[in-house]
């Protein structure tokens, strides 16, 4: 097992390095000149040039790019050619934002959707089965700003329970917060609860059809108490996976939610340095970003083995 859990940790490294190689090689490949972009109308060749070597690039785009490596490692992104504040000093913030929403929507998510997967799993084929299925294919099948859209329509606009703008200030209350950032919390949740829930329905339907389930289900034991004692612990490691990719959503995939709600995140701070051509800021998102898919993927495949009674006590 400890092979097994150091070839994964190793193969999370390598993925890392080739992901932030690549998030590296398309900033540089995006059209333009960024030195022409900063100078504007003084962009005359010599000041060019000398913008080009205050900003190194001038040097091979590999020194570029182990230098950059280097220190992201240590916390340091560079500055930012908008505001020249250092990268980390801007994106702190935003980053605390965009952890925050995640959490609130996680915290209400995964729990949830485990317990009507597990619901759905107990009563099988009965109405409430069917109507939890009709209900989250149409989540699966709808887009975020869609859903976000809709939750403005009705609750911010015609009933006037929540803001449409979820507003995000210091010196609000930690139950401001909750409430100003109910909506996308909400537009989250049924975004990846569809998931999860049927991932927790079908896994559990599977040991459902083991021997062993037939044994207890002939002893006489509950059809709730099989699910939950004895099938769940054995479903746990598709149903981990499923929870690890959808909490890398909640984080990686809130650009389009951000937006939506003008909500001051991660994800729009990258749209705005795209915008704005800065790209410091853009390179150290997009490492943000890579650097939490993979960890959670990684952290999911960790559990998966340690669920898994037969890597754990190998024979």
């Amino acid at each position: 097992m400890l092979k097994l859990l150091g070839q994964r940790l190793v193969l999370g490294i390598l993925t890392l390095i080739l992901v932030s190689a690549l998030i590296f090689a398309v900033t540089e490949w995006l059209p333009g000149d960024i030195a022409t972009n900063i100078l504007g109308q003084q962009a005359t060749p010599e000041n060019v040039a000398a913008i080009r070597a205050e900003l190194g690039l001038d040097r091979p785009p590999y020194e570029r790019y182990v230098e950059w490596l280097r220190g992201a490692v240590d916390g340091d992104f560079g500055t930012s050619l908008a505001n020249k504040r250092p990268v980390a000093d801007v994106i702190g913030p935003r980053l605390w934002n965009t952890l925050f929403l995640a959490a609130y929507a996680a915290l209400i998510a995964v729990p949830l959707s485990v317990f009507l997967g597990i619901l759905a799993a107990i009563y099988r084929n009965s109405i409430y089965d069917r109507l939890v299925n009709i209900s989250t294919l149409a989540a699966i099948s709808m887009p975020e700003f869609f859903i976000g859209y809709i939750l403005i329509l009705f609750l911010a606009v015609q009933f006037r329970w929540f803001p449409a703008i979820a507003t995000f200030k210091p010196e609000q209350t930690f139950t401001q917060h909750l409430y100003a950032t109910f909506l996308p919390m909400l537009t989250l949740v049924l975004v990846v609860i569809a998931h999860m829930m049927r991932m927790t329905r079908t896994s559990v339907l599977t040991v459902m059809a083991s021997p062993y389930i037939e044994m207890a289900l002939l002893k006489g034991l509950s059809k709730a108490r099989i699910v939950v004692r004895h099938a769940l612990p054995n479903a746990m490691a598709p149903i981990i996976n499923v929870i690890a990719l959808n909490l890398a959503y909640l984080i990686v995939g809130v650009v389009v939610v951000e937006a939506v709600f003008t909500y001051n995140g991660l994800g729009r701070l990258m749209v705005d340095a795209v915008s704005k051509r800065d790209v410091p800021v853009v390179q150290a998102c997009g490492l943000i970003f890579a650097v939490v898919f993979i960890g959670l993927n990684l952290i999911a495949d960790v559990l998966s083995i340690l669920s898994n009674p037969r890597l754990r006590h190998p024979r």
